[in-house]
């Protein structure tokens, strides 16, 4: 099964998940607090009015190198422990199924290839694929990531579609998705701030796993 088949009925069905509305561990992670340096608030500005003027008129790839990317690249994730890789075809079996795809981004252990994941990123635009479903193909892309994991901790998960970020967690058969944060609003430094203290959240995992 493919990542990008997949939708939240899907996996629903088949792994018998739940999505709950109200999680503590997706409200502790967004409400984190994280500090952000001037010149990273200024670096932030200037991507957004870039956002405003293009964001309606980018594709994906547009979307992402001059967007998403710099923003990733301006938290930083890499470490000698872990690294942000992208495109990488990763696989597992969950339950009778095979599964695999090459999510648009990841955090996992590893510094040249990535090993266990920890964080799942799916962009998505509706003009290119309307049937698509960018909920269902993180989320599929972090079940597989939990069951490399081997269930040891929670799997943390964002997808875009334009301007709107929606970030995720899956913990055993209970996955949370927040409501959307708008890049072309005040939105973007609580973006950043989540974004930041994901850092922080991998970094501990990396180093006690």
């Amino acid at each position: 099964m493919d990542f990008r088949d997949c939708t939240l009925a899907y996996l629903d069905d088949t792994y018998a998940l739940k999505q709950l509305f109200d999680s503590s561990d997706l409200a502790e992670w967004l409400n984190q607090e994280s500090h952000i340096p001037d010149f990273d608030r200024q670096i932030l500005t200037r991507f957004q009015k870039k956002l405003i003027r293009n964001v309606h008129d980018w594709n994906e790839s547009e979307l992402t190198q001059n967007f998403i990317g710099p923003v990733f690249a301006l938290v930083d994730y890499t470490t000698e422990r872990s690294n942000f890789f992208a495109q990488r075809r990763f696989s597992g079996k969950v339950g009778d199924i095979e599964m695999a795809g090459r999510p648009d981004g990841m955090i996992a252990s590893g510094f040249r290839i990535p090993k266990k994941p920890y964080f799942c990123f799916q962009e998505y635009k509706k003009e290119k694929n309307p049937e698509g479903d960018p909920a269902g193909q993180c989320l599929a892309a972090m079940v597989v990531a939990q069951e490399v994991g081997e269930h040891q901790y929670p799997i943390y998960g964002c997808y875009v579609i334009g301007a709107d970020w929606y970030f995720m967690i899956l913990r055993g058969d209970m996955y949370a998705i927040s409501p959307a944060y708008v890049a072309t609003r005040e939105d973007l430094s609580d973006i950043f701030r989540i974004l930041n203290s994901l850092k922080e959240i991998i970094r501990n995992l990396a180093g006690g796993l």
